[in-house]
């Protein structure tokens, strides 16, 4: 069984009173490795790390910070393969897809490692003569990064490399479902030589995440995760005033006109539905049909989910995978329960497999109403609820009657009607003719209960600091 050590300081170390949290397999239930558990003391200890290092860290120019970069980009590379294997084993991906994450998580490295030279502040005009203003970007220090588990590498590396860049150290906390890829990460840290206390990586329990949360110095804590957790971020931060950087949760809705390209709109919602077993916070959570094309709509649909298969993506990679754990598999198949006691018609999947692992099928529902709890909550699973429109301002005013605003996406060959739908969606993205994606040169960040801040792009890269207004008169 695999034993995981954190990693503070540049070093692994076991937790003192040698606590220690369980992983289980989603795909067969077995307990595969047991990760330290940090103590509250050892946690705090890492911060006190992270912000001595940083002083030096902050000092070196973006290009030398770069260069570290750089070279983390070509250990992950170069430890792509342990770190896939450990990411399909504790999450139940596909070892490709599990590999082919951590790629990702080394080109978006690489992405931020080129914003080096084009961190710019701005000369403004004084009203006074013989003055100019500076700005100045400067870094924050610390950043508490907060890990989901869904996406747990390339995540990693969404927040620690704009971090970096621009001259913070972190503390991480991976997820306790998904720990064991966070460690093979922080292998390849060592690898690349970043020097030490600059990144730290530790699994602990709710309460050691509040005192990191809550250490002075802690400038800045980033989060994906749930609203709930969101929440419990922004009172961490009323402690020290710490910035708050939040993708919190979604429910994508899809508008599907009448003159769209039916076969590919059915194609594209079916595999985004399905893609990790529907636990992507950019998944398509709802679709608004229009009624002139409900019915063979449905029906495309219906044939598309049925054609998905779930199972062991280590026996065969083009099956759905599993949940997490037991606990979202129950959470999901009672709110498809409540669904349909409430008047939906289920027409495919809603139960739960027998055997091993925390499988449930693709799931479709008809007949939904906008204020059902199946539409109105977030499920991050494979369920899909269908609703009817008869035009595009009643599709927009039911996609906007909504708590979330993360993700949106529209099917049209009408380039009027995508414009209408561009330019009056609330949410932070608007996909038109495709699914969700998260370009990392463009800015994640979400509307209404969706979170604050971003991920992503320049403006993801400039939430890792603040800025300094220099006056000078000569």
């Amino acid at each position: 069984m695999r034993i995981d050590k954190n990693f503070i300081n540049n070093a692994f170390s076991s937790s003192a009173d040698n606590t220690s949290i369980p992983v289980y397999s989603p795909v067969t239930g077995a307990l595969i490795s047991q990760v330290s558990s940090a103590s509250t003391d050892e946690a705090l200890a890492a911060v006190d790390s992270a912000a001595a290092a940083q002083k030096t860290w902050r000092k070196l120019t973006s290009i030398e910070r770069a260069g570290y970069m750089h070279k983390l980009a070509d250990a992950l590379m170069a430890r792509k393969d342990a770190i896939g294997e450990a990411l399909a084993n504790e999450s139940g991906k596909s070892l490709e897809d599990a590999t082919n994450e951590a790629t990702y998580a080394a080109d978006i490295t690489r992405y931020h490692a080129e914003w080096a030279r084009r961190i710019e502040g701005e000369i403004i005009p004084s009203d006074t003569p013989n003055e100019n203003l500076l700005l100045q970007r400067e870094p924050i220090g610390v950043v508490a990064c907060l890990i989901p588990f869904n996406y747990p590498v390339y995540t990693l590396l969404r927040k620690i490399a704009p971090a970096l860049i621009t001259g913070n150290a972190v503390v991480v906390r991976p997820s306790n479902n998904t720990p064991n890829s966070a460690f093979e990460i922080a292998k390849a840290i060592q690898d690349a030589g970043i020097p030490a206390g600059i990144v730290n990586i530790l699994t602990m329990d709710h309460a050691t995440a509040e005192s990191v949360c809550t250490h002075p110095k802690v400038g800045m804590i980033t989060l994906t995760g749930s609203v709930g957790a969101g929440r419990k971020v922004l009172e961490y931060s009323q402690v020290n005033i710490a910035k708050s950087s939040l993708e919190l949760g979604g429910k994508s809705p899809a508008i599907i006109e009448a003159d769209a390209d039916l076969e590919k709109a059915a194609q594209d919602i079916v595999g985004s539905k399905t893609t990790n077993c529907g636990q992507l916070c950019t998944a398509i959570e709802r679709v608004y049909v229009n009624e002139a094309i409900y019915d063979q709509f449905v029906d495309l649909l219906r044939t598309k989910m049925k054609e998905r298969q779930f199972g062991d993506r280590a026996v065969n990679p083009s099956f759905m995978g599993p949940l997490i754990n037991e606990n979202a598999r129950i959470n999901i198949h009672q709110m498809v329960e409540r669904a349909i006691d409430d008047g939906a018609t289920l027409e495919l999947g809603g139960y739960v497999p027998e055997g091993a692992g925390y499988f449930y099928p693709p799931t479709l529902l008809t007949n939904c109403r906008q204020d059902m709890e199946i539409v109105q909550e977030e499920i991050f699973g494979p369920v899909l609820p269908v609703l009817k429109y008869s035009n595009i301002d009643e599709a927009l005013e039911l996609a906007n009657d909504h708590q979330f605003g993360l993700a949106s996406v529209v099917y049209t060959e009408n380039y009027r009607t995508a414009m209408t739908v561009a330019n009056n969606i609330e949410a932070g993205e608007v996909y038109i003719n495709r699914t969700p994606s998260d370009p990392y040169q463009g800015y994640h960040a979400g509307w209404k209960r969706s979170g604050l801040g971003g991920d992503d792009g320049k403006h993801g890269m400039l939430d890792y600091t603040q800025t300094r207004l220099v006056v000078l008169n000569y």
